[in-house]
């Protein structure tokens, strides 16, 4: 038994030294890795003053309207994750791809990530740049910040087409994340391992090389940051708080829906149901993952065009 027993320990101990080696060289890369990818990031956009700090937008085309788009949750680079959609609607729009504090190039902040915080901040950087007519076009939780930034603004905002956007009612939305736990994997490295591990997240799309290798390196740069954590802190509440919230009767909203969603319950009937009261309302199912703008681009543009179009001649 002791004979066993100091195998046993020696085995532990083995594996205890193991696993601390790894946890060393994977945080030894992190550090070098992001030290490094600091000067390979090349900068785009243009940087507009909000609240005493910076934040990235990106402008193309010069079309007589303006499309805002917004970025769902955790999109590391958003201005370059749109730019298959921009590139389909630049030739017909000015295009405007915000980068809200946290994401992309734009600073962080200590301020609360709450929806009224965000959307306030997506309107300043609006007003830096004399925008105040345009068309909202948001991802993901762009939904959830959309219907506040519609009712707050109704004089400004002229449409919503949502991209696999988040719904108010959707389920597990109310659970509790592990903060503490994602902060340790970022500032381990074990984040970045993690992600190098789980391959091309855009292998099916047609993004550059260039552009990929860029989204990359941002995404190991803005990936769980203090600001995205802090609105991850804030999701169940920003949801709830939607819940209070509708598209007025007679605003356009077209909804561009993943057609087989298996992840979220009723995912479609939930944006039919969004659509339905209002008079000029769409849902449009297309298929692909949730980043539905990567690989069905050309038919968001189509679609969102003909759209508009039957809207604004009635």
């Amino acid at each position: 038994m002791k004979r066993i027993l100091r195998l046993l320990l020696k085995i532990i101990g083995i594996l205890a030294i193991a696993a601390a080696l790894f946890l060393a060289i994977v945080f030894i890369v992190n550090v070098v890795s992001s030290k490094s990818e600091q000067g390979k990031i090349i900068p785009y956009g243009k940087l507009v003053p909000v609240d005493g700090k910076q934040m990235n937008v990106t402008i193309e085309g010069q079309g007589d309207e303006t499309v805002v788009l917004l970025p769902g949750f955790g999109t590391a680079a958003p201005a370059l994750d749109f730019k298959l959609l921009m590139d389909e609607l630049s030739p017909y729009y000015r295009v405007v791809a915000i980068e809200p504090f946290g994401y992309g190039l734009s600073d962080g902040t200590d301020s609360e990530r709450t929806t009224a915080n965000i959307v306030r901040e997506i309107h300043e950087a609006l007003q830096q740049l004399n925008i105040d007519r345009y068309i909202l076009m948001g991802h993901s939780i762009a939904g959830i910040y959309a219907l506040d930034y519609v009712n707050k603004y109704p004089e400004e905002v002229t449409a919503f087409a949502g991209i696999d956007s988040s719904v108010p009612e959707q389920g597990g939305m109310d659970a509790e994340f592990p903060m503490k736990l994602f902060k340790f994997l970022k500032k381990s490295g074990l984040l970045r391992f993690v992600m190098t591990i789980s391959g091309d997240p855009y292998a099916s799309s047609s993004f550059d090389a260039q552009t990929k290798q860029q989204m990359r390196m941002l995404s190991y740069k803005n990936s769980n940051n203090d600001t995205t954590l802090n609105e991850m802190k804030h999701i169940s509440a920003n949801f709830k708080d939607a819940q209070q919230l509708s598209f007025p009767k007679a605003f356009p909203v077209i909804l561009f829906v993943q057609a087989d969603d298996t992840e979220v319950e009723d995912w479609l009937p939930l944006h039919e149901a969004q659509v339905r009261p209002l008079d000029h309302g769409r849902v449009v199912t297309l298929e692909g993952e949730h980043y539905l703008h990567h690989t069905q681009s050309k038919a968001i543009a189509e679609n969102f065009r003909a759209f508009m179009n039957e809207a604004e001649s009635k």
